[in-house]
C-alpha cells in the first residue's frame, strides 16, 4: 500500500514594498495566485530576513526607505544568494528614471511598471519564478 503523496507548500516570495496599498495590492495577487508571501518594508529589513530565510524569489521595489534600494538588493543577492538572482522581478512607478534603467540593464531582472493589472505582473512572475 502506497503513501499519499505529500503536498509540500511551496517556498514564499519576499516581497519589499513600502507603500502599504501597494504591498497589500501585489500580496493579494500573489496569494490568489498561490504564492505565499513574506513582506518587508525596506531593503535592510529584507536583507535580514534573506540572510536566513528560504525564498521562491523576490519582488522589490526600485525605491524603498532605509538607504538599500531594490538595485542594491539584487547586488546583495548576486553575491550571497545567488541562486536567486535569476527570480527577482521588480516593481516601479519611476521606469524613466536613469538609475531605473541602468539598475535592469545591469540585473537583466524584470520590470513591472506601477500602476499594473494582476494579470500582467502575475504572468511576469510565473515567468521569472515559475508556477506554483
Amino acid at each position: 500500500m502506497s503513501l499519499p503523496a505529500m503536498k509540500l507548500s511551496p517556498l514564499p516570495v519576499l516581497l519589499i514594498e513600502d507603500e502599504p496599498a501597494v504591498m497589500a495590492y501585489v500580496r493579494a495577487a500573489l496569494e490568489r495566485s498561490g504564492y505565499p508571501v513574506v513582506c518587508c518594508e525596506s531593503g535592510v529589513e529584507a536583507l535580514r530576513v534573506l540572510e536566513n530565510g528560504s525564498f521562491l524569489g523576490v519582488v522589490s521595489d526600485m525605491r524603498t526607505p532605509g538607504g538599500v534600494d531594490g538595485g542594491q538588493v539584487h547586488a546583495w543577492i548576486a553575491r550571497h544568494r545567488p541562486d536567486l538572482a535569476g527570480r527577482v522581478v521588480f516593481i516601479t512607478g519611476d521606469i524613466a528614471n536613469e538609475e531605473t534603467v541602468a539598475t535592469l540593464r545591469e540585473t537583466g531582472a524584470p520590470c513591472v511598471e506601477k500602476p499594473f493589472r494582476v494579470h500582467q505582473f502575475i504572468e511576469v512572475v510565473s515567468k521569472t519564478l515559475g508556477k506554483v
